[in-house]
């Protein structure tokens, strides 16, 4: 790791190891001034190193090119040093907008030989400290194509197609969208027209998304239908992490390593852990989009905040009130399961649950049982053996998760217990579902909702029975309720479903 000083004379900065006589040497945190040094139009930049780096602010350890090349890019005006933390009467994160005095560490810095504070928030991304210089790009950017890249003969239904209008208006005219969208309309078809439009305006776009694997399913899909784009995936660990593409699709906590790249932002699943608890991860899409950009939000449960905004006007939006096959959502029905804890706790499955179970085994039908917490689905596992041996359960640390639920997509499993970790994300053909204590205050309405679209999403098989399990109905349980039902009068009002 590099000594993170630098001597500051003639109105330039020059890093310790490269100051042959150091004078006054200081921390970034400590020095003013500093802008971008004046372009030299007769120096020929790295094209390697402008890819790198464009769009976004890394730490010096996050830059494969040598010191000297990247101090000579900054002397002719092509990259430039700022600060990583202010700390000018209260600390500030300038990667990912912490502020929080808890969220700051301080300790002997080993490369400044000062107590040095540093920002805890987003230290899996590569410590930012008060030595620590984000490197940014001041030069110019990349030329992008402005053919038009889309490979795609595919069909929207009449929902898709409007969303989809709307979607191409925003990026024309650089306005922001919310894409309300019932779980299975096919959101991802929603996105293809309007990508093709701000790929073909030369724009830089990016796809967010709160989870990884959303990120490694959206790839693929958008790489077969973007093949000369040739879009990147950017997540922790991934290869292409630190890739410049015209189309990049990243997790969210990736966002903290960009500022002003993209024209434009869509964020998907908005709703979604940690993406709506996490202040620093919306203000980093904010700060990784440009000023005069559009923004895209996808999501089938908008928060309160959204669904208030829409219905006030504050909210631009268009729903998508039906999946593309036309058939009406499952409505879920309520089901009294007793105290169900209680009869778990005496080794025990109630009555109505057992049930339930067994008419599922009987007709041979997989299905998915949610709980809410992991102590108790794994104490109830072991009752739900005995009704069948192949019956497993899975959960976020489950070190063979992904192998759980690739058998029960191969119809291996009968049943399978999940916590919320499924609640989204997850497309099996054929289920029926369960809600084990739907009362819980884990199953919120947009945690029911999502619960529910997992049923009745294949044309083929576009019914199925979702079932709340519950010892006393909760108001999360009836707003997940009236949601669906809204959406199937809105759908049916439009003429987007059959029946």
């Amino acid at each position: 790791m590099l000594p993170l000083k630098f001597s500051y004379q003639n109105d330039h900065l020059t890093p310790d190891p490269l100051e042959k006589k150091p004078t006054h040497p200081n921390r970034i945190a400590n020095i003013e001034n500093l802008s971008p040094l004046p372009l030299n139009p007769n120096y020929s930049p790295s094209t390697k190193l402008q890819n790198h780096l464009t769009g976004r602010a890394l730490l010096l350890d996050e830059i494969p090119f040598p010191l000297t090349e990247i101090q000579t890019h900054y002397l002719n005006g092509y990259l430039y040093y700022s600060k990583g933390i202010t700390n000018q009467g209260k600390l500030e994160c300038l990667r990912c907008g912490n502020t929080d005095h808890y969220l700051f560490g301080k300790m002997p810095c080993s490369r400044c030989c000062q107590a040095c504070y540093y920002c805890r928030n987003c230290i899996m991304m590569g410590r930012v400290s008060e030595c620590s210089p984000l490197v940014r790009w001041s030069g110019p950017t990349p030329k992008h194509m402005t053919d038009s890249p889309l490979d795609w003969d595919g069909v929207l239904s009449q929902g898709q197609k409007t969303a989809s209008e709307k979607v191409v208006e925003a990026v024309i005219k650089k306005w922001d969208v919310l894409v309300w969208a019932v779980c299975g309309a096919g959101k991802t078809e929603v996105l293809f027209q309007g990508l093709n439009e701000a790929l073909s305006l030369g724009l830089r776009v990016c796809i967010a998304t709160p989870r990884t694997d959303v990120v490694l399913e959206l790839a693929p899909r958008l790489r077969k239908v973007f093949p000369v784009i040739k879009p990147a995936a950017l997540y922790g660990g991934s290869e292409e992490r630190h890739d410049y593409s015209q189309l990049t699709i990243a997790t969210t906590h990736q966002l903290f390593r960009f500022n002003e790249a993209f024209d434009v932002m869509i964020v998907d699943e908005v709703d979604a852990f940690p993406f709506s608890y996490d202040s620093s991860l919306q203000w980093a899409v904010e700060k990784a989009r440009k000023n005069d950009s559009s923004k895209v939000l996808l999501t089938a449960t908008p928060n309160p905040k959204l669904q208030k905004e829409c219905k006030t006007g504050k909210q631009n939006f268009v729903t998508i009130p039906a999946r593309y096959h036309r058939k009406p959502l499952p409505i879920p029905t309520f089901q009294w399961g007793g105290d169900w804890k209680k009869t778990f706790n005496k080794g025990k499955i109630p009555y109505p649950i057992r049930e339930w179970v067994t008419s599922r085994l009987t007709i041979q039908k997989q299905a998915l049982i949610f709980f809410p917490d992991i102590k108790i689905m794994e104490k109830a596992l072991p009752h739900f053996q005995t009704l069948h041996p192949e019956i497993l359960s899975v959960h976020a640390e489950d070190p063979v998760r992904k192998e759980k639920v690739q058998k029960m997509r191969n119809n291996e499993i009968p049943i399978l217990l999940t916590t919320t970790i499924l609640e989204r994300g997850v497309t099996i053909p054929n289920i029926d579902v369960a809600v084990i204590g739907a009362d819980d205050e884990t199953f919120t309405e947009s945690a029911l909702v999502q619960i529910s679209g997992r049923v009745g999403r294949s044309s083929n098989f576009p019914k199925g029975n979702i079932t709340f399990f519950h010892f006393g109905r909760s108001r999360a349980m009836m707003k997940a309720l009236v949601h669906i039902d809204d959406m199937n009068k809105q759908a049916k009002k439009r003429g987007l479903i059959d029946e």
